[in-house]
């Protein structure tokens, strides 16, 4: 189930509010011997985070699933979400045990408990099962929730360093798709997007200059500008490797940008993170940077999202 972005700002005491966590978003089923643990969009992840599978494999509950986010924590309490793309790109747990990144597991979501679908029943119910049902102790954390009661209190959280919060609605069953009852309200903006190409780099810096970015339309992709900051050298260069792997002859935007010199298109198959100040009117992204590569979304599935 995912959140829908919203300008929102205010809400009766039949919403809950969470915390809005800067990670990558993963799905526990442990039965028996067996824990699995996967991504948004299937992708095995066990291997990325031993730690993670013996916590859920020591529970008293030998079958269960349930819904969170992996997260990287800085010496403040913040989630790191460039912390976290040191252990997010591994699969082997000898160099995930290495990278020496601790990361913690949010568990806000249950939705089967010893072979009973729990995704019927509200959201509240679920929370209060998913408590009494897991043993929580670091690595893994239950996702807290208030009650709403009037104006969100955004700007503290934003102050917090938090990342926003989540509303989501105390009777909302579990849907496997974005549903308006759980509404996203972030303290900056930002979402994913598709790169399609990349630019050499000028003067000192090596790499490449910037990454070109976009969305789908249906099945188009649409160009929506150029991201040149948040990177250091290490990453332009690894990144760099990456996307020599991919270069094509033409552009895969719909609406390829005008009278740029030195790009490479390249295959439209990396998800990027990108946070910006907002959308302009002819559709392009004002002040962008990158934050970090995503594996848990696929390229086709990245539109613009549009607040309610």
């Amino acid at each position: 189930m995912l959140a829908t972005p919203s300008t929102r700002r205010s809400f009766d005491d039949g919403w809950l509010l969470e915390r809005k966590l800067d990670g990558v978003r993963a799905v526990a089923e442990r039965d028996g011997d067996t824990v699995r643990l996967f991504s948004r969009t299937g992708e095995p992840m066990a291997g990325g985070y031993p730690e993670l599978v013996a916590a859920l494999a020591a529970q008293p509950v030998p079958r269960f699933t349930v819904d969170g986010e992996i997260v990287a924590l800085d010496e403040e309490g913040r989630t790191s979400f460039a912390r976290l793309q040191r252990r997010m790109h591994l699969r082997d747990p000898v160099r995930a045990a290495a990278a020496g990144v601790r990361v913690s597991y949010f568990l806000f979501d249950l939705t089967a408990l010893m072979g009973h679908d729990t995704t019927g029943l509200p959201l509240l119910d679920r929370k209060q099962l998913l408590r009494e049902t897991l043993d929580f102790a670091d690595p893994l954390h239950f996702t807290e929730h208030a009650r709403a009661d009037g104006p969100v209190p955004l700007a503290e959280a934003c102050a917090r360093g938090w990342e926003g919060l989540v509303a989501k609605r105390a009777d909302s069953r579990y849907v496997p798709r974005r549903s308006p009852d759980w509404l996203k309200l972030p303290c900056t903006a930002g979402q994913e997007l598709v790169v399609g190409g990349f630019t050499e780099p000028t003067g000192r810096r090596t790499g490449f200059g910037a990454l070109l970015v976009g969305h789908y339309e249906g099945a188009l992709l649409r160009y929506a500008g150029k991201v040149g900051t948040g990177f250091d050298t290490a990453l332009l260069q690894r990144l760099r490797a990456r996307l020599d792997t991919l270069v094509r002859p033409d552009p895969p935007f719909a609406d390829p940008p005008a009278g740029e010199r030195r790009v490479h298109w390249v295959e439209p198959r990396l998800v990027a993170r990108v946070g910006f100040t907002e959308w302009t009117r002819d559709g392009r992204l004002r002040a962008p940077r990158f934050e970090g590569l995503r594996t848990d979304k696929r390229p086709e599935d990245v539109v613009r999202e549009r607040p309610l």
